[in-house]
């Protein structure tokens, strides 16, 4: 009786999200071989990883510099002789120079041997993205040359030269298809016609941060690249902060014919993830073969180099391996984004700064209390990771607390180890804002310390008084605008001199070792409108809400009141949000910041989302209004909203210059530091501009009154 032959072809692929940092090679190299030997372990014989993985993807201006190469190659040739990348195709990234010109390149090897250096082709460069600064992309479609390797990588692989440039892999069982990050965002992406050309398995990997309400749109393009042309999809990000703004959210996943069947975590604290799947590529073939339409451009695609691979993905003998199922994708919701995303940056800007903690000036309301929240939900997530047996978090925070051996358990007893509060009360600071702060320091657990400044702002305003010969007046107390700001700003900028001054020496005064970072809490809005002193408590270390709207803020702290059982949020979340400068009304607070500002929170949202997603000067701006508000504003009305906006938007743009590194979470943010490049000396009057719009509210009302008196 004849046996019949079954060649394989389930194959377990694997993809990861890493906690890079840029220029950490060893750390990066460690962690990269420990994705490997996870890969290997799950029965991958694939692995593919994010996105300049070796280096770190935010180098930035380091890419200029031929250490950085130098030391990328390093990385390679510890991953090419390390026994850990035996029997399983490794694809990682790095920088390469080929012909005198820098490129952001996938190097795919095997046992030692270079298969293909595949160059990005569609390169980011908008918001936070400068690749092209650093990077050339390669423009040469379906075409390869020759890399001449360097000498210390021809040693390993015996290869004087392997193919650079795009191709694909063709295995014993299958073809490979690499894109990189942005390629999958272009309106012609690479998969497409890789897809026609037969091939089966697409990789990308990515440097893509995080963004509030931005997962969807990753998880799409994936889902539908393979429902319109069938195949496997493997995506691979990095995660955490890498040493600035941005956090990279991981949401590593594997997908084929339309399906998610693996999701990794958007937010956590571990620094490797590996996600595998068991797929056939059966499947794949049988859902390719119904769609005609995909068969008809098929035919006449032009077809890619192939790299042959004398190594099989699938085991001849896999007819009882099981098959992985399809997952549908969890989302967070904006609230729960917001309570993961900031605090894991948190995390890693603690520990890689090799700081005892954090200070945090708590005033009493939300944008403060948001913060303090934020490093309670940190505390949360290390003492959940190191309850799920995490060695590398609890190295970590015994580091951080200088107790070797320290246990967290509860998010209030490391709270209180780590986060110190400080109320600083002046002459014109209620009962009802020194009572919400430390009613919720006790709930979280913070060292809290409540103290006065009255003593430092009248021996400032003594030296200016001493000097001049004038003592500045409060409005409410007969002076004018310019004097009541200044006298404003100094107490603000006093409260920012005891704050660093507490964070360098708070540790000292208890007999503890180190110094604590200090934590600001503008919000995006207020940055906007320039709703801030410069060189106040909006000065700090780090931002962790700098990215995120008063509105966001909101429901964040609403989640943290039911989640974490805070019910000291809840009188903070029903107050009137104020600065508590001016002189106090009867022993009740006489200033708000709506008032201040001139403009609604609500507002401030609409229009840095016009201005910086919707790219709006003021005209444009006036024009989208007028049609959005037509229910509730006139025309002159739209048009003092958007003039008064503009107006102090451009007199206090040049704060932005001196804005605090915040968590990137919002697409208007106004950092002028990296996201937001406009000027900051403004001609603030908008001569020509606001004489538009005036044109148009004129002929608006012209024809207003002529149909009022066509009724008549």
């Amino acid at each position: 009786m004849a046996t019949a032959a079954r060649m394989g072809r389930k194959v377990t692929v694997a993809t990861c999200a890493l906690n890079q940092w840029a220029l950490d090679f060893e750390g990066n190299l460690q962690r990269i071989l420990k994705s490997i030997e996870i890969a290997k372990h799950k029965g991958a014989r694939y692995r593919l990883g994010p996105e300049l993985e070796i280096c770190g993807y935010g180098c930035w201006d380091h890419y200029y510099e031929s250490d950085t190469l130098l030391h990328s190659l390093q990385v390679l040739a510890a991953l090419l002789e390390s026994p850990v990348t035996q029997d399983i195709i490794c694809d990682v990234g790095m920088p390469i120079m080929h012909r005198n010109v820098r490129y952001n390149c996938r190097v795919i090897f095997l046992n030692g041997k270079i298969l293909l250096i595949r160059p990005k082709m569609a390169l980011a460069n908008e918001g936070n993205y400068r690749e092209l600064r650093w990077f050339t992309p390669w423009s040469r479609s379906r075409q390869t040359e020759e890399y001449f390797l360097p000498r210390m990588i021809q040693d390993l692989t015996e290869q004087e030269s392997v193919p650079f440039g795009d191709a694909v892999l063709s295995t014993r069982d299958t073809c490979i298809g690499s894109e990189v990050c942005e390629e999958l965002w272009t309106p012609h992406s690479p998969h497409v016609d890789m897809g026609l050309d037969g091939v089966e398995i697409f990789t990308n990997a990515s440097g893509s941060h995080h963004v509030l309400r931005k997962a969807h749109a990753r998880v799409d393009l994936v889902t539908t690249a393979t429902t319109k042309n069938g195949g496997i999809y493997l995506l691979a990000n990095q995660k955490g902060c890498d040493g600035d703004r941005l956090y990279y959210d991981g949401c590593a996943l594997i997908a084929m014919n339309g399906g998610i069947f693996a999701q990794g975590s958007q937010f956590s604290l571990d620094d490797v993830e590996v996600l595998t799947a068991t797929l056939d590529l059966e499947d794949v073939r049988s859902y390719r073969a119904e769609i005609s339409s995909r068969n008809l451009a098929a035919s006449r695609v032009s077809p890619y180099p192939r790299v042959k691979v004398d190594f099989a993905l699938s085991r001849d003998e896999d007819l009882l391996e099981p098959l992985s199922e399809p997952v549908e994708w969890k989302y967070h919701s904006p609230a729960e984004e917001i309570s993961l995303g900031p605090a894991c940056w948190l995390w890693d800007f603690l520990r890689r700064s090799q700081q005892a903690g954090f200070f945090l000036p708590l005033s009493g309301g939300v944008d403060s209390g948001a913060t303090a929240c934020l490093v309670y939900s940190m505390c949360h997530q290390v003492c959940e990771a190191v309850k799920h047996g995490s060695q590398e978090v609890l190295a970590d925070v015994r580091t951080i607390v200088n107790q070797t051996s320290y246990t967290p358990q509860d998010p209030r007893e490391l709270c209180s180890r780590i986060l110190t509060t400080c109320y600083m009360a002046s002459e014109n600071s209620s009962r009802e804002t020194c009572n919400r702060a430390g009613d919720l320091a006790q709930q979280i657990g913070s060292h809290h310390i409540g103290l006065n400044i009255d003593p430092a702002v009248k021996a400032i305003m003594g030296i200016f008084s001493l000097v001049t010969g004038k003592s500045p007046a409060f409005s409410a107390h007969g002076g004018s605008s310019r004097e009541s700001l200044a006298l404003q700003n100094v107490q603000a900028r006093v409260r920012m001199v005891i704050a660093y001054l507490f964070a360098q020496l708070s540790l000292w005064s208890r007999g503890a070792p180190g110094r604590l970072l200090v934590l600001g809490s503008a919000n995006v809005d207020e940055s906007l409108l320039g709703y801030l002193t410069k060189y106040d408590c909006s000065s700090a270390d780090i931002n962790p809400i700098g990215g995120v709207s008063k509105t966001d803020l909101r429901a964040f702290v609403q989640l943290c009141m039911e989640r974490f059982r805070l019910p000291a949020l809840q009188s903070i979340l029903v107050a009137p949000a104020t600065a508590e400068l001016e002189p106090l009304a009867h022993g009740r607070v006489s200033q708000t910041d709506e008032e201040d500002m001139g403009v609604t929170y609500a507002e401030l949202s609409v229009y840095g989302r016009l201005r910086k997603i919707a790219k709006m000067g003021p005209y444009s701006m006036f024009c989208k209004l007028l049609y959005v508000w037509k229910d509730v504003c006139t025309p002159r009305q739209v048009a003092d909203k958007v003039k008064r906006f503009f107006s102090k938007y451009s007199v206090n743009r040049h704060k932005m210059t001196t804005l605090t590194p915040a968590y990137h979470a919002e697409s208007y943010s106004p950092d002028d530091n990296r996201f937001d490049l406009r000027p900051f000396l403004y001609n603030t009057r908008w001569p020509w501009q606001f004489r538009c719009i005036e044109t148009q509210v004129l002929q608006l009302e012209r024809r207003q009154r002529q149909d009022l008196d066509g009724v008549d």
